[in-house]
């Protein structure tokens, strides 16, 4: 899932900035954001999301080779819940 690590780190970078490594009350690894900073840093967060989350429509070759694959299926239910895990799939 390349996606998936690329959207993790573009977030890890909107927070590093405010992680701390303080002692006492506060541990490594805690986030110090200044209240006022907190709506930007949802703004930013927020964008590296949309960024990633652009869908595409699937090309007719993933769509083929995903039928081939479970052609050989117990139930055309399964079929049909293999679609659905590996695709959005929108009613018109």
């Amino acid at each position: 899932m390349r996606g998936d690590r690329s959207m993790t780190e573009r977030i890890l970078n909107v927070l590093r900035p405010y992680a701390s490594n303080w002692t006492g009350t506060l541990g490594r690894g805690d986030l110090v954001i200044p209240q006022r900073e907190i709506p930007r840093v949802i703004h930013e967060i927020l964008d590296a999301l949309r960024d990633e989350s652009v869908e595409t429509e699937a090309s007719e070759q993933e769509l083929f080779d995903l039928l081939m694959a479970t052609r050989r299926g117990p139930s055309v239910q399964d079929q049909v819940k293999a679609l659905v895990r590996r695709f959005r799939i929108l009613q018109r």
